[in-house]
């Protein structure tokens, strides 16, 4: 199935976890004319949780330091699995602990937003982001594409993703644990809801030997050091680990790269609701959608400049929700824990 055969609630144009726990960071950042932010400049102290990768996170506050004096922002950082059991705790002992959430994936806050645990955004400069990337109350910031690494000695290589199912590519395939990645489980969501592969297509990895190991980035270190031949992982990855001389290759595959979107939240519970409400704004003005590009994620905006265009495929966020519990089990019923 081809890019252009699916149907158009999943068919996207083009789209462009690191394990660190704790970081803090203080942003002492003044207000650009052009942000689409109005009124005074926020003052006061929030605290992100984000699985976001830390050269991101600090690209942002870098930009936030030179566009909000007064502000500042204390990061707790983390996979999204752990990002998920700190808030469940959080949540059953007095209230979540952040202000503003930060995360890899939408399913990762529809099912707070269904909670009703965040707060309804305010402010123009949401309009600059497509609506297929926001909703009331959490907003996309970023998007990420899952894409296929092989080594550059493999011949042949792959081109599609059935390929990584071929008996030419037998022990040979490392897969990140959905339950562990929130962009691994837009792959599972894909893979699992679209006719041409099914749940059946884990059955096909895992008879052909492929491995599962946690994140997209032990994936692209697994097949940089010659353990595999060929794996699933975010294009960001790949594309700053060849920069550093990785022997390995970007193949996007057929029909497309799996696309997902990184959304951002404010906590309903926030001690500092105008301070969140303003950096989650930040978050989708020109600046920071800049600082975001940089660190080579595909921002949000179209009005950013973006120069890896090509084609993709994604699940239908809808549709997967409320069903994650569901496909996790059908996935570990495979690979296992």
């Amino acid at each position: 199935m081809t890019s252009s055969g699916l149907p158009a609630a999943r068919r996207l144009g083009a789209i462009g976890t690191a394990l660190a726990l704790s970081v803090a960071a203080t942003a002492t950042p003044v207000l650009a004319q052009d942000d689409g932010m109005e009124g005074e400049p926020p003052e006061g102290e929030i605290t992100l949780y984000t699985s976001v990768t830390q050269d991101t996170v600090d690209a942002v506050l870098a930009a936030l330091e030179e566009q909000h004096p007064g502000l500042t922002v204390k990061v707790f950082r983390a996979p999204t699995g752990e990002l998920d059991a700190r808030i469940a705790a959080e949540s059953r002992t007095g209230g979540i602990g952040a202000d503003v959430l930060w995360m890899t994936d939408p399913l990762s806050v529809q099912r707070y937003d269904a909670d009703g645990l965040l707060a309804p955004l305010e402010g123009d400069g949401f309009d600059a982001v497509p609506p297929e990337y926001r909703s009331d109350s959490f907003v996309g910031t970023r998007l990420l594409n899952l894409i296929i690494v092989a080594g550059l000695e493999v011949d042949p290589q792959p081109v599609s993703w059935a390929d990584l199912a071929d008996p030419a590519f037998a022990d040979g395939v490392v897969l990140p644990d959905p339950g562990f990645a929130g962009s691994a489980f837009a792959a599972l969501g894909y893979f699992a809801t679209d006719e041409d592969y099914g749940m059946g297509f884990y059955e096909q990895l895992r008879d052909n030997g492929a491995t599962q190991v946690a994140s997209p980035v032990e994936v692209m270190t697994g097949v940089a050091e010659g353990r595999y031949a060929a794996g699933i992982t975010l294009d960001k990855i790949v594309r700053s680990s060849i920069e550093k001389g990785s022997p390995i290759e970007l193949v996007w595959p057929e029909p497309g790269a799996i696309a997902l979107y990184s959304p951002a939240a404010v906590v309903a519970s926030s001690d500092d609701p105008a301070g969140a409400q303003a950096f989650v704004e930040f978050l989708v003005s020109p600046e920071a959608q800049a600082a975001i590009a940089s660190t080579g994620w595909q921002p949000v905006r179209s009005d950013v400049e973006w120069p890896h265009a090509a084609p993709v495929v994604t699940p239908d966020w809808a549709e997967l929700f409320g069903d994650q519990q569901a496909l996790l089990e059908g996935y570990r019923s495979i690979f296992g824990d």
